[in-house]
């Protein structure tokens, strides 16, 4: 997948700084060569040993090295590779990152390089969702710095949330779909996916049975084929798939303004299952049970992302939506797309006998201005991707 692609991995102070072990074990295996820079933190949890013997590289440590820098080799680290990784990437290293800074040898390559840089932050949930460091994080972001995780879990230090590195294999999937030379390399795919969650009261909500397991195939599809894919997405129960820039959203209006937020796009992939209605007087309050009789719900329409994106000034070159139908469903999806202004409508059958929601299979119509294509019911994987490879001839 990466032959003849070097990687420079710079590894930061962290406990994660572990797994940076694992991961140039896959990088070599997927053919790619990888140099080590080696801060003053990430020294103090792996050895310069270990990561010469797994690299077969020397491993650079030092920016004031009389033999080194003999040949100006912070410009040589910086130049030489396809791109530079910095896992883990500690919110000390961001903020130096974000700031310019330029006071050691991994922060000097950065400065110097002309090549994509992705980073794999890791630190303590505090830290992470500190404003510091959202902050710093948009600053980068805005810079094109590419992002993989955090990841949510159970941290070192005893906590829970994200801020944990993302897996070896995840960070290879997205220095694979950063490098892979797919037919939709550089391309920005928009992909909505899951359910959203309408609130009745602090803890109470509408939703629908969606599992967001064919967004999340269709990102991964996308991600596989080169695209550079912005992930947002429901309260699924299925997880994002790795390599994605992943926005998770509760509401429809969130999902919106996320959506929104991540254009400029080339394609946008509207398979979310949004709620077509919100709690108007949503209770500030649990709303508890008494002699008053039943609660009196008002509903409002939820904002429609689809048709929004399609009328939108920065309007994807392909729009798609999907329709979840259940009855003449070659029929409504027809209308949908007329009356949505989108490019392509996916439309399938989520009627309760056919398990199609919250399932592993789907079977659907491409709806196009060409007429309906029908499908044979596969699994979603391999549904997102034909799709897929249908968006890429598109763009071809």
């Amino acid at each position: 997948m990466l032959a003849g692609r070097r990687i420079t991995l710079i590894i930061g102070g962290g406990i994660a700084a572990y797994k940076c072990l694992e991961l140039i074990r896959l990088l070599r295996g997927a053919g790619a060569s990888v140099t080590p820079v080696l801060t003053a933190g990430g020294a103090q949890f792996v050895t310069p040993l270990s990561l010469a013997a797994l690299a077969g590289e020397q491993v650079f440590q030092n920016l004031f090295d009389l033999k080194d820098e003999a040949e100006m080799g912070h410009i040589q680290l910086s130049r030489a590779s396809d791109l530079v990784v910095v896992a883990p990437c500690t919110a000390d290293l961001m903020a130096r990152m974000a700031g310019g800074h330029a006071d050691d040898l991994a922060t000097t390559l950065l400065m110097a390089t002309d090549k994509r840089v992705l980073i794999a932050p890791a630190m303590n949930v505090r830290m992470w969702e500190h404003p510091a460091t959202q902050r710093n994080l948009a600053v980068l972001q805005g810079d094109g710095v590419l992002r993989i995780g955090p990841d949510e879990g159970d941290m070192a230090c005893g906590e829970f949330g994200p801020g944990r590195m993302a897996e070896p294999a995840e960070i290879l999937a997205a220095i694979t779909a950063t490098l892979g030379d797919g037919p939709l390399k550089g391309r920005h795919v928009l992909v909505t996916s899951g359910p959203t969650h309408e609130p009745i009261d602090p803890v109470r909500y509408i939703a629908n049975r969606s599992s967001g397991a064919q967004g999340a195939a269709l990102a991964a599809a996308l991600r596989d084929l080169g695209a550079r894919v912005s992930f947002v997405t429901g309260p699924a129960s299925v997880p994002p798939p790795p390599g994605v820039e992943v926005h998770r959203v509760e509401t429809a209006q969130q999902m919106l303004d996320a959506a929104l937020a991540a254009l400029p796009a080339d394609a946008a992939i509207c398979a979310a299952a949004v709620a077509d209605w919100r709690v108007a007087n949503a209770g500030a309050q649990k709303m508890k049970k008494g002699a008053s009789g039943l609660p009196v719900l008002e509903f409002a329409e939820n904002p429609d992302i689809l048709a929004t994106l399609s009328a939108h000034a920065r309007r994807p070159a392909l729009v798609v939506g999907f329709a979840a139908e259940t009855e003449t469903v070659e029929a409504h999806a027809t209308a949908k797309r007329a009356r949505k202004g989108c490019d392509w409508i996916v439309a399938n059958d989520v009627s309760a006998h056919t398990g199609i929601m919250g399932g592993a299979e789907n079977a659907v119509t491409l709806i196009t201005e060409e007429g309906a294509d029908p499908w044979p019911r596969l699994p979603k994987t391999e549904v997102a991707r034909r799709l897929a490879l249908r968006i890429a001839e598109a763009f071809a």
